[in-house]
Formats: C-alpha cells, structure tokens, sequence
C-alpha cells in the first residue's frame, strides 16, 4: 500500500493549481454573477492538455492515470467550479466513452480534436421525464436504412451551447426498452438542432447548461457507437467513469472552502484573540479536514481501481456520495466560520456552498448512489 504521489502526480497538481490561481481566480466572482462561460479558461485549460488528460497520446491526449485526473480536479475546482465540470465532462463522458467504445474513424474524427482542446463536447443523457431513471428515453432515432432520424428533447446538457460534438442517447427500438437504446454521435451544426435558453441555476453558473431539441435531425448510422442497442450499457459504463470526475470536483469544492476558513480564522479576532483558538471553532476545522481527507482517499481508491482494470463501480459510487456531502457540509460550515462575511460574494465561500449542491444531483443523485453501493454490497 502506497501513499505517496509520485514525482509525475504531484508535477500536474501544482500545474493544475497554478493554472486555477493565475488564470480562474481572476474574475470569477464576475463570470459566477454574469453566467458566463469561462470560454477563454476553457481554451487555455485545452491548450495544457486538461481536456483530455487519460486519451492516448496518438489521439492527441495527455496519456495520464485517472490519479493525475483527479488530483486536477480537485485543483481546478477549489477556485471555479464552473470550469472543473466542462473539463469533468470533456475527459469522463465524452472522451472516455469515444476511445473505449468507438470506432478507430470515430476515435481519428471527433476524439482527436477533443483530446486536444480544439472543440469540447457533451453528453446527452437527461429528459424532461428522464433524469435518475435513465431507461425513460423518449427521444427517438427512427431507422432510417443508412441513417437514424432523431426528435426529442434533452435537458440539462453541460456544454450545451459550447459543444460541437454531442454523445446523444436515443430510443430506437421502444419494444426493447433499454435494450432499444443506441448512443450516437451527434455534430452540434447538424440541420434540425435547436439550443434552448441558458438555465438560471443556483450554483455552477458559469456553466453553459441548456435544453436540446433534435427535429428530424439526421444522423449517419456509421455515427452509432457500439452495436444495435448498445447505448444505455454504454451510458452507464461511462458514468461509473464520470462519478470519480464529480466526487473529485465535490472534494475541490470542500477543500478550498476549507483552506479559505483555515486562513480567515488566523485572521479574524473575536473576544481578544483569533477565532482560530477558539474551540468552537477549532473543532469545525478537524471536522472539515477529516471529512476532506476520507473524501480524498475514496476518489483516489476508485481512481486506482480504475487504472488497474478492476471494478470500480462500488468505489465510484461510494467516493461520489461521500464527496459531494462532504462538498455540501464543508461549504456550508465555512461559511458559519466566515460568519457574516461567509454570506457576501467577495469572500468566495458562499459561491461554493451554492456549486457545492450540484455535486448531490448531477451524473447520479446521492439516492441512485445508494441504490448502486447497496446492490453491491448485497449481492
């Protein structure tokens, strides 16, 4: 058992936390209270090779462990949450799924240019009555010979608008159920595509968070990956993958609420000496770090487990669960620390409380976890 971070790992934790201080750190207060998206962050992040940290080298990728991905992760998201999930998405669902499952003209077409920061993607899962129960597909490809016809409705999509490659979940053979459901690679420019508004969110709002509607949009049939009915193992396969993504940007959150707290309360007096040295709030900061640390540990564990091949659906799981409420409790404790200071915008901490809650919701509610780690635990 191995606890220290080799010499590789601990050199893309301090790039990824030098890039969040110089380049994310300023104005975002600004882009958090605009909505808007850090399209020039993105691009650098990209540019570094952020985007597509575990792809193959021959693909344009960095060719990293899942390790390094969520030692970045984290970084990333103790400053700007809005940016870590476009990088989550990006790596986890997109690239993942591509170079696991796709074809090598799809692998050379679209991951290549992903890989590479050159354009960003997303994944099209979620409905209007589709969230949690993932088999409720009711966006349909009709098969058309040589190509699928899609119509539907997606909500909730990460990248929305900044996307120009969507992985798009369609039901091509209701009869089957989750059975009939294909994944297809879907060009954002196709005929057909409509982007609804941006979504007004609580946290996360930098973001690009937008409904998709598909009218006839046609969909080459050699743009399906896998099999006929494929699509809704290959969902969920890539999301065991994408929970390690959220449970690392959940332990981001926590953590830098933490460091700000730790810092504030060396500096804030109260009853002639620093609040730091007093109990009450001495003890919010064991509790803080504790909670971080075991929040750590299980995303580094199924990390490793993804990267020697074994089963890492337990551990995703477990780690995205506990991480984002630890996110959702850190947060909130920090800003108690901060006091009254913790409620106003230029102190950062009420922001990640807000970024904080997503962390419960999105790739899997803290329920679904419950349901997926008690399954595995019974047998």
């Amino acid at each position: 058992m191995e606890f220290q971070l080799t010499e590789e790992h601990l050199m893309i934790q301090k790039a990824a936390r030098d890039f969040a201080v110089n380049e994310l750190l300023p104005g975002v207060i600004e882009r958090d209270e605009q909505q808007k998206f850090p399209a020039e962050q993105v691009k650098k992040l990209g540019e570094l090779g952020f985007l597509g940290m575990m792809v193959d080298p021959k693909y344009g990728g960095s060719g990293l462990d899942t390790v390094s991905y969520v030692l970045a992760m984290e970084e990333i998201s103790k400053v700007d949450a809005s940016a870590s999930v476009v990088m989550s998405v990006n790596n986890s669902l997109v690239c993942w799924g591509l170079e696991t499952y796709g074809t090598e003209e799809q692998k050379q077409k679209y991951l290549a240019p992903l890989a590479k920061g050159e354009v960003i993607g997303a994944f099209l899962l979620s409905e209007p009555e589709a969230g949690s129960d993932a088999t409720s597909q009711r966006t349909l490809g009709e098969d058309k010979g040589d190509h699928y016809l899609v119509n539907g409705t997606k909500n909730w999509i990460t990248n929305g608008n900044s996307a120009s490659i969507y992985l798009v979940m369609v039901q091509t053979h209701a009869e089957l159920g989750s059975k009939g459901i294909n994944a297809l690679i879907v060009e954002k420019n196709t005929p057909g595509i409509t982007i609804g508004a941006k979504e007004n969110k609580l946290g996360i709002r930098g973001s690009d968070t937008h409904s998709v509607m598909f009218q006839d949009v046609k969909v080459p049939k050699e743009n399906r990956i896998g099999e006929d009915g494929f699509g809704f193992k290959f969902a969920m396969k890539t999301l065991g993958g994408g929970r390690i993504g959220i449970a690392s940007q959940a332990l981001g959150l926590a953590s830098g609420a933490y460091e700000l707290a730790l810092k504030y309360s060396k500096t804030r007096k109260a009853f002639g000496k620093e609040i730091s040295q007093h109990q009450a709030i001495q003890f919010k900061l064991a509790d803080m770090a504790t909670r971080i640390e075991a929040a750590r540990l299980l995303c580094l564990r199924a990390a490793w487990e993804k990267d020697n091949h074994l089963d890492y659906t337990l551990s995703s799981s477990m780690a995205k669960v506990f991480a984002s409420e630890t996110a959702m409790w850190v947060t909130t404790e920090a800003v108690q620390v901060h006091g009254g200071y913790g409620y106003v915008k230029e102190y950062h901490v009420e922001r990640l409380m807000r970024d904080a809650k997503i962390t419960q919701i999105y790739e899997g509610t803290s329920e679904v976890q419950r349901i997926v780690i008690s399954r595995g635990i019974l047998g």
